[in-house]
């Protein structure tokens, strides 16, 4: 058995071949998607935050929403590039964002990827202190993020306060229990898995990573996974971890699928470079019937060490697609592979 969900950058843009033309389109249609989703038996609805971009960005809002409409399935990003983020704020947002769905929030978060501007971060703030790299700061926010989200008290209480407090030191409110086993790191390195595992983070392992051995990505993939639980164990946490890989994969179904999809030519890895220097492996997409797909998927050595597969929708194609999409995974793709 396998979780399943979707993950969606929330893309827009006003062209007359998009169904999701405004930001509004692409906020309200991923409420609807994690509500078809969630009808249509999947297990998550993942969002990507991308700033300066006509993508989801703000995620919370977003998050809320969806919890509030949804009734059991997973609610969570994939990631929230955490340069950009104030972690106390945030874990209010994220406590709320919790409460309201019931528990069911699943937070990636990460030092995020290439963005659209120089420097965004300084935009929103923050830089970097002398002699520590933005990914540095992205780690540093997240140490402060994961202790505030243990619920104790830090803060000195006002000895006259406006309202009455508890007795000691105050914590941020509100407070979502367990919420901080339901943190997971986005991680392209061996090593950054391995920080994770150390923290206690869940694994969020996506279809880029950077080239640490030349082998296939998915294989890279497994690899990473397999150190990332084996700091896990060393660590002594006394949970089980969580892994999620996601992948673009479309079962050819109709000639609509094969219209938009048959001729991929994306049935191998390619290399690219980040930041003009490091060397990065992009996974390969899947696009074929679903007895093609299931004998393909057998062999990705990454999706078989994670629990978690999170699909990679074209949300510009509109809501009624994107479920078909999912569905076609779900009942005739997914069974074939014992994740059903």
């Amino acid at each position: 058995m396998k979780n399943i969900g979707f993950l969606s950058f929330g893309h827009w843009t006003p062209s007359s071949q998009s169904q999701v033309r405004t930001a509004s389109d692409a906020l309200l249609q991923s409420i609807e998607l994690a509500v078809t989703a969630e009808q249509l038996g999947a297990d998550g609805a993942y969002f990507r935050v991308h700033h300066f971009a006509r993508q989801l960005a703000s995620p919370f809002p977003l998050l809320a929403a969806v919890g509030a409409r949804t009734k059991s399935i997973e609610i969570g990003t994939a990631v929230i590039d955490m340069r950009y983020e104030n972690p106390l704020y945030m874990a209010e947002d994220a406590g709320s964002a919790d409460l309201i769905s019931g528990g069911r929030l699943q937070l990636g978060i990460s030092r995020g990827s290439p963005e659209q501007v120089i420097d965004g971060f300084r935009h929103f703030g923050y830089a970097p202190p002398e002699g520590m790299t933005d990914a540095d700061m992205a780690r540093r926010h997240t140490e402060v993020f994961l202790n505030v989200l243990e619920g104790k008290g830090f803060a000195q209480p006002n000895p006259s306060p406006m309202f009455p407090n508890p007795p000691g030191l105050l914590r941020l409110e509100p407070h979502s229990e367990g919420l901080r086993d339901r943190i997971w790191w986005g991680a392209s390195t061996n090593a950054t898995a391995e920080w994770a595992a150390k923290l206690g983070m869940n694994l969020q392992s996506s279809t880029l990573k950077i080239d640490e051995s030349g082998k296939p990505f998915h294989v890279q993939q497994a690899e990473q996974i397999r150190l990332y639980k084996a700091a896990w164990a060393a660590a002594g946490h006394t949970r089980a971890p969580r892994v999620s890989v996601s992948r673009s994969i479309v079962a050819l179904m109709n000639d609509q699928d094969r219209m938009y999809f048959g001729r991929e030519g994306g049935d191998k890895d390619q290399v690219g470079y980040l930041g003009g220097h490091e060397r990065a492996i992009f996974g390969r997409s899947f696009a074929a019937e679903p007895e093609v797909l299931i004998k393909q998927l057998k062999d990705d050595e990454g999706i078989a060490e994670a629990d978690t597969l999170l699909l990679t929708v074209p949300n510009q194609l509109g809501v009624d697609y994107n479920a078909h999409v999912i569905e076609a995974i779900l009942k005739h793709v997914a069974p074939g592979l014992g994740w059903r």
